[in-house]
This record gives structure tokens, sequence and C-alpha cells, in this order.
């Protein structure tokens, strides 16, 4: 028989559960997180349900009481919102009750409205002390005594009907009442775990840069960077608002197959004399001078590592490192495992292939030979760099490799460091990509880059949105390996608009460098790949010099960074919600935030050549407000200040400013509807 058939009344649906309880719904410390589930009975008795929330290490006896509501339109359907306040594995279970005072109060109520008497309620009135007297047995002595007044009152003939009940149905004692209610036929679902992180899994801007290509220009030249060049670029990174600064591979690159400027390949198999242009692939990993566990030895030493992550976090930002699990032809890992790869039928060890792209310079691992030997190597080298300060890891390509070894790694690592964080850098199906977030992965990259149109965008985020209690997205606007055609041919008004979308609707966005100076040729026509790609080669740009001529997008982002900071609407995923408005190239939406009150309203003009006006219809509810009230809201972009209702007129220049980003003022205490997946 499947399911528990032992349940005396009725659960189902309960939320949120990852796989029916096999994986971690996911929260953060602070977050809001609504637990829902659908509660009935037979007959006509009133139901009622509570949370049994535990926090980590402690037992279901210690937890407090937290009784759900009600949740509209569903007549059965509950609600109850908790707060995390640490980290780590949080267990949750919905009780269902039978709730016989609220059975009792009903009955009262509607046989007095139909006027029967005292002698008709005789039998109602000794229930209701008796209830009561229950109450008054467990009640602390502040309210013992109101309790067993009330019960005397039920029991008191001698009193008019009227005078009997008031001290029961009193307000005041009916909130206690609710606070303490008499349960009868509890019923209990098993417990559902929720892993609690770090705010920073859920909010935060990235900054991905090469150090590589942080050297000086020498007589036209670019040299190579090292950790302590990079870190001369960090106040500017800082400076735009900047959470993590999220490097690629800084490990030494593989000689043989080495790729060149623009992917071209070099002749031949064999190690060969690099000119100072042909750099390499950082993800073809290892060479004679070390593996996964080294540094390049032109950025620095591993002190020289260690000193650019403490200077990230004076500067109030963190590091992310890549992880890359893969290998060049030279990496150590070839000639000391060799079963760690795979060999074709000649004898040669396969390189990577995505058809009809070929990456010679890089071997995959092949997680099926020697599973037990791969992955106690990668975890040390993740312990490796943990020790070394990095707290995140981007993973490149985790869709290649088998989930179970994710699983296993990730749990294993925040078994004694929970603070540690992954992003899954998966550009796949939806299925793989959903899986690697429901077996542990923090973050996720996703298709925001490729969704430009008002529906598409809207699907999206609602889907982002509906599973935001296991998938966290991070929003890059581009990538080293992804330069969308919008950017290629929509000017700098569209390097606003998606960086408005990008910071505005997802709690965690990033951008690729080279975005803040409008970096938007491809290597070909139909090519998503950057023209002179700093994948293969450097980079060096004038960061001072674009900005003091007026040609950076660095204050626009410093800008958005700043809102982000300043509105706790915005560090919010689960309060996304969309309002029409009747031009389909203009897009609005809301976040909110229940704890701060706080409210954002954002209206973006997707198109980057054209002004568009037209008008919004808010749903007023969405922002805790009746249908008919107005308030006011000022644009954090440009200062101006209006008066809003639910209709308004709109127009956009994406040439002036494509987008408005409202602070929303109410004109009273308001309480937004909760988030519901």
């Amino acid at each position: 028989m499947n399911g528990r058939a032992d349940l005396r009344l009725g659960i189902t649906d309960v939320a949120p559960v990852v796989s029916c309880g096999t994986f971690s719904a996911r929260a953060v410390v602070g977050e809001h997180l609504p637990i829902t589930a659908t509660v009935f009975r037979e007959g006509h008795d009133a139901v009622a349900a509570n949370v049994v929330w535990t926090a980590p290490g402690a037992d279901d006896a210690g937890a407090p009481f937290v009784r759900m509501a009600k949740l509209p339109p569903e007549p059965d359907r509950w609600i109850a919102t908790v707060v995390p306040d640490r980290e780590g594995p949080w267990t949750f279970r919905v009780e269902a009750w039978s709730d016989p005072l609220s059975t009792w109060r009903h009955a009262v109520e509607v046989k007095i409205e139909a006027g029967q008497g005292p002698d008709e309620l005789a039998n109602d009135l000794e229930e209701g002390a008796r209830l009561l007297d229950r109450v008054a047995a467990e009640a602390g002595a502040d309210w013992r005594d109101r309790v067993t007044a009330a019960a005397a009152a039920l029991r008191d003939e001698s009193q008019e009907l009227t005078v009997r009940v008031a001290p029961a149905l009193a307000s005041g004692l009916q909130q206690y009442l609710h606070e303490h209610p008499v349960r009868e036929l509890v019923t209990r679902t098993e417990p559902f775990e929720v892993f609690v992180d770090r705010p920073r899994a859920l909010y935060g801007s990235w900054y991905e840069f090469f150090p590589r290509s942080e050297g000086p220009v020498v007589g036209g030249v670019p040299t190579h960077g090292t950790f302590t060049t990079a870190g001369d670029r960090l106040p500017a990174i800082a400076d735009m608002g900047f959470d993590v600064v999220y490097l690629p591979p800084i490990h030494p690159i593989g000689s043989v197959n080495r790729k060149g400027p623009n992917t071209a390949q070099f002749p031949g198999g064999n190690p060969h004399e690099i000119g100072p242009d042909d750099v390499g692939s950082p993800w073809a990993i290892g060479s004679a001078e070390g593996g996964h566990d080294a540094v390049h030895p032109q950025l620095g030493t591993l002190d020289d590592f260690k000193a650019f992550v403490a200077r990230t976090r004076e500067l109030g930002m963190e590091v992310a490192l890549d992880l890359a699990l893969q290998a060049a032809p030279d990496h150590p890992w070839v000639q000391e495992h060799p079963e760690w790869f795979t060999t074709k039928p000649d004898g040669t060890i396969a390189y990577a292939e995505n058809p009809p792209k070929k990456y010679q310079d890089i071997y995959p691992v092949n997680f099926d030979n020697d599973p037990e030997g791969i992955y106690a190597e990668v975890l040390r080298v993740v312990r490796h760099w943990m020790d070394a300060g990095v707290r995140i890891f981007r993973v490149d390509n985790p869709h290649t490799k088998p989930l179970n070894f994710w699983h296993w790694l990730i749990w294993e690592v925040k078994r004694t460091d929970p603070d540690v964080l992954f992003l899954a850098e998966a550009f796949t199906r939806p299925a793989m990509m959903h899986q690697l977030a429901r077996i542990g992965f923090t973050q996720s990259y996703t298709y925001f880059t490729w969704r430009t149109e008002r529906d598409e965008i809207e699907e999206y985020g609602r889907e982002l949105a509906a599973t935001a209690h296991y998938m966290r997205p991070n929003f890059f606007v581009n990538t080293p390996d992804i330069l969308h055609e919008s950017l290629q041919f929509g000017g700098p008004p569209m390097f606003k608009i998606r960086a408005v979308l990008a910071a505005m609707m997802s709690p965690t966005w990033g951008v690729y460098s080279g975005f803040e100076l409008f970096e938007h040729v491809a290597v070909k026509p139909g090519s998503e790949e950057y023209l002179d790609s700093e994948k293969y080669s450097l980079r060096p740009r004038d960061w001072a010099g674009a900005e003091a001529a007026g040609r950076s997008l660095a204050p626009y982002l410093r800008r958005l960074n700043e809102i982000r900071r300043a509105h706790p609407a915005l560090q919010q995923l689960r309060t996304l919600h969309f309002h029409p408005v009747d031009n389909p190239n203009l897009l609005c939406f809301s976040k909110t935030d229940p704890d701060s009150a706080d409210a954002v309203l954002v209206v973006v003009n997707l198109s980057s050549r054209d002004t568009h006006i037209g008008t919004t219809a808010l749903d007023m509810q969405a922002l805790g407000l009746d249908w008919h009230e107005r308030f006011s809201v000022t644009d954090e972009l440009t200062g101006a200040s209006y008066d809003w209702g639910q209709f308004n007129y709109l127009e956009l220049d994406p040439f002036r400013e494509p987008a408005h980003v409202f602070g929303v003022t109410f004109p009273r205490p308001v309480q937004f509807p909760p988030p519901v997946s």
C-alpha cells in the first residue's frame, strides 16, 4: 500500500517539499519561508493545523507552536510562515487536529442567533465549560483565573444566556484560546528537511574578471597580470557595489594542444613555444607546473592568492573560485591516474567534444573509472582551496558529471562547513538544471540571457519564483562564452535594459568584465563568442579612461547595486510579481519584503531603439492595498516622484532612461500577501 493509511485527519500537498522529501528544501537565514498544506476532515467539525519548526540539533519537544492560518481562496489550504535564524539542517512537520473550541464557538453563536434559549443550549454550555477547564489546567497564572471564570460563567444558571457566554467569547480570551488550543485527534506528517544557508546564497552581486588581464601594457603589448596587479582592480569593483569576485581557474595551463586567440588551435600535439599572446584557456587545467591544487606561476604563489582573498574581504567582498573538473593532456593526473579518463580503441585518451566543437586541449574525467579515488581527490582539492579562504565555488559544466557525485561532494562539504556555497554553471536541459539544484547546488545559472520578450520573461520569472524552495537563480547578463545578440546589436541602451532586468528581478545577478565598457563585437556573425575572447588571450582594458570619458556603464551598475542594498524587497525571490501593461514592449513587476514593509515597482522598456508608452493595471492586492488607494513612488534612478494608483501612464525613451525603478511609499501600514509557491 502506498502512502500512510494511518493518518486520522487529511493532510496532503505539503510544501516546501522537494522530490517527496528525498532532498532538502532551501532557505537562508532571515528569509520568510511559507509552509503550506491542504488539511481537511470528515463531517462538519472544525479542523486546524500547526507547524513544528525545529532548529538544527534540537528536537520537536522544544519547538515553538506555530499555528497555521487559512489561505484563500482554497477552503482547505493552510499556511504558516517561519523565519530561520541560523544555518544548517532544519526540519518541519505539519500537524492537523480537531479543533473542539472552534467547533463549540461556531455552534453556540449559530444557535443563539437562531433564537435558541439556555435550556436548548444546556449541553453546549457544559461542553464549553469542560473545554475551558482543560485549558485552565495548562494555563499560566496570568490567564488561569480568567479562563476559570469564563467556565464558571457558562455554568451560572442564574444569569441570562448572553451574560453567561460573553466571557468565553470575549476577543481577548479568544485570542488566548487561539494560541493555546485544545487539540484532539492530532495527526502528524513525517518530518521534512529545509537546509538553511547564509544570506549570500540568496542575495549578492557577482563580478567576473581574469586576473591575468590586469597586467600593465608595455610598449603597446599586454603583459600577464598577477594577483598583486589584479588586487589593484578590486577597489573599483567594490566601488561598483559588487559582493562576490568570481575568478576563472587560476591553475597552471596545459601546453599540449593549447588554443590560441579566437580559439584557433596550433598545429601538432606536442608542447611548443608559446608567444606572448598565446596564454591558452584557463579551463585547460594542468601542466608540469601542477594541477588543480596549484597556482599558475605567472599569477603568483599560493600566499599571493591568500593575500588577494584577504584584500577582497577587506573591501567587503569575497572570492568565488572556478571548479572545473577536467584536465589538460599534460596535467599530472593524466600521468599518475590514466584510469581516470576514457581510453579510445587506438589507445589514446579521448578529448572533450560537443560536436561539431572539439576541445583537444581538455580531457574529461570519467567518473565511472575509480570513483573512490576520483571522489577523494576532488574533495581534497576543494578543501585545499577552502583552507585558502574560498567559501564559494562556481562549478563548470556540472551537468557533464554524475549527479550522485555532486550530491556526495556538496553534502560532504556542508556537513562540516555549512557556509560553503556552490553555483552550477549548467546551461543545459531544464530537467538536469533543476535536478542539480534539488540535489544540493546553492545557485544556478539560468536561461535569463536568452529571455528577451515580455511573455517569455514573465513566464520564466514565475517559474523561478515558484521553484524558489530549491532553485536559486543567478542572472548573469553576459559571460566569457555568451555575448547575446541583443547586446551585439542593441547599443548602450540594451546594456542598461539587461542590467536593470537582472539586478531587479533576481536577488543574485552578475556581470563579466567588459560589460561596463559596452563590449559587443562577436568573433563572427551568428556567434555568441567574443572577438579576441579573453578565454584565449590577454585583454587589458582602460577602465579609468573609459569612465573619465563617459564611455563606461560603471556608474549605472553602481547605482543599481546601491538600490539593491537599500531595498530588502530586491533581496527576495519568492515575492516577484508581474503586473499587466497594455504595451507588450513594457514589462512591469514588483517585489516586496514583509519584515520592512518595503516594496519596489519596476517598469522596463524592452526596446533599445524606440520610445514606448503604456498604462499599467497594477494588482493592488499584491502590494497590500485596496483597489482604489493611491500611493507615492520615487524613481531611484532619476529622483522623480509621482502619485500612483492602479492605472498609471508611462513613457520610456531608451536613449534617456529605459526603466523606472520605483521605491514605494504607502499611505498606511500594509501587510503583503504571503509568497506561495
